[in-house]
């Protein structure tokens, strides 16, 4: 009976093929460009707003320390741009339009011992692969913002 049962097992699997043998790959093929492609854009994409929020906090820490360890009020503005450009390089972010801080101080002379200086620092991040055409319809632009609170040192020379 063996014999009879194998025969018709073959007989069974030798008749002809169906049509669709073979499209699964093809299948496999195209949902995996179609579900891939979105994930490595929002990969991107999130990628570079991570770099936005690296370079605005660490352009804000850095302009701080530079601020509030010049000698002078006029020499750390100048000291504070400069680190904070330096932290938005690092990142990738040079265009001038797209960056910037802004240094407030509390008390009148800004580097008072004990004084506090706030630093804010702003990046516009542009989504990769948008054309600016299509920022009038949806936004390709996020704006990264940080605030950095730097202390002047207490025993600093008047």
């Amino acid at each position: 009976m063996t014999g009879v049962a194998s025969r018709a097992a073959e007989a069974a699997t030798a008749g002809p093929r169906p049509r669709d043998a073979g499209s699964a790959i093809v299948e496999f093929c195209l949902l995996a460009v179609l579900l891939l492609v979105p994930i490595v854009y929002l990969t991107l994409a999130l990628g570079r707003i991570q770099a936005g929020a690296f370079a605005a906090q660490g352009a804000a820490r850095e302009a701080g320390r530079a601020f509030v360890t010049a000698a002078d009020e006029a020499s750390a503005r100048g000291g504070a741009d400069a680190a904070a450009a330096i932290a938005f390089a690092d990142q990738g972010f040079s265009e001038p339009s797209h960056i910037g801080i802004d240094v407030t101080c509390a008390p009148s002379p800004c580097l008072t011992p004990d004084g506090r200086v706030v630093v804010r620092s702003r990046v516009l991040v542009v989504l990769p692969g948008v054309p600016r055409l299509a920022d009038r319809f949806f936004p390709a632009r996020v704006e990264v913002t940080a605030r950095h609170v730097s202390t002047v040192d207490r025993f600093r020379s008047r």
